[in-house]
Parts: C-alpha cells; structure tokens; sequence
C-alpha cells in the first residue's frame, strides 16, 4: 500500500475535523476537561502553554481555564519571525495586551519571553495524529525548532507535550521525519492517550 504524503494526511484530517456539527465541538470540548482531570493531568507541573484555536482547531480554553482556576501560571506561544524558528512563550497574567501576529493568531503583546525548556507542561495544537504519538502539525515547523532539543535528552524530559485534537483527527499513521518529536499524550473527547 502507497504511503501518504503529509499533504494529502492534512488534507483529509482538516476535512474530517471541518465536518463536525458546533453542538459536537462544544460537547468534545467539555469531555476533554473531564478526561483530563479525571487523569490528574493539572496535577503535572506549574507553567503550562497553550495556543489560542484558529478556525476549526480544538478550542482549548476550557483546560486554559481549569488551568487558571487552579493558579498555574499560563502561556502563550510567540511566533518566531522566521519559519522554522522556535516559539517563545509569553505569560498570560493580564499586564499585557494582546495583538494579532502575521498568521491572524492572537499572542500576548510583550517582551518578557520564555523558552520551551522552562515550560512544565504544552498543551499543542496539531492537524493528526496516529496511535504512536506522532503529530501530523500544520506545516510551518516551528513546534519542531522548538522541541529539537529534546531529542537529544533521555531522561529529563521536559515540558510534557499533550496534543490536543479530536478523535475524528487520528490517522493510521504518520510518517515520520528524523526532526520529529513524539507527543507524551493525546487528549481527545474520547480520552486520554499515553505513550
């Protein structure tokens, strides 16, 4: 059987998530809270990332919340001005405003900016993802750049990386680069996946 390239796995991931009715998104949204805190997720670490959802991506403010709720300290990824250049993170603590970078993606307007490294757990958007972790992302490479360090650790590992999708967005499989950096976790309406 031909192996699909990542566009074409794209492509079909986007269309099965496009395809989903509001009233399912919404519901997914608050399952996925229950899972993760069923699972003790929120009990992992003190600084967490997030991303603000763009289009149909899976809207993550309900664990942002729980997140805030129970005193974490939150981020935002800042984009790099380059492709392929590593995210900083940026916290959400209200001193700050927010602004819309190149993409139309909402990032806190500051300059006080955090490596990946510092970061505890990273709640990670991503258009696929197969039964091993894998993340199929949107393309630009910049979660790559900034996770590349952790390829060459094997025992501290940190930040935790938790892609955050819906179950409709599983692949049978993606392919894998020698850059790729596999997520911890999947977190869908369905549950939780570890690896």
């Amino acid at each position: 059987m031909k192996r699909l390239d990542k566009k074409s796995l794209r492509k079909r991931a986007r269309a099965a998530r496009a395809a989903l009715p509001p009233d399912y998104r919404r519901h997914a949204e608050r399952q996925a809270l229950r899972h993760a805190l069923r699972a003790g997720l929120f009990l992992k670490g003190r600084r967490w990332s997030f991303y603000l959802p763009v289009g149909e991506e899976f809207d993550v403010l309900p664990l942002l919340n729980q997140s805030l709720h129970m005193g974490k300290d939150c981020y935002l990824p800042i984009t790099a001005q380059r492709i392929a250049q590593p995210l900083r993170f940026a916290r959400l603590d209200g001193r700050h405003g927010l602004t819309h970078n190149r993409y139309g993606i909402v990032e806190p307007h500051t300059r006080e900016l955090l490596n990946a490294r510092w970061i505890d757990v990273m709640i990670m958007p991503l258009v696929g993802f197969d039964s091993k972790g894998r993340r199929l992302g949107m393309g630009g490479g910049y979660y790559d750049a900034t996770l590349a360090y952790l390829r060459s650790r094997h025992r501290w590992r940190k930040p935790l990386l938790v892609g955050v999708a819906y179950a409709c967005q599983e692949l049978k499989e993606v392919p894998a680069e020698p850059w790729d950096v596999r997520l911890d976790m999947i977190l869908t309406e369905k549950g939780l996946m570890r690896f």
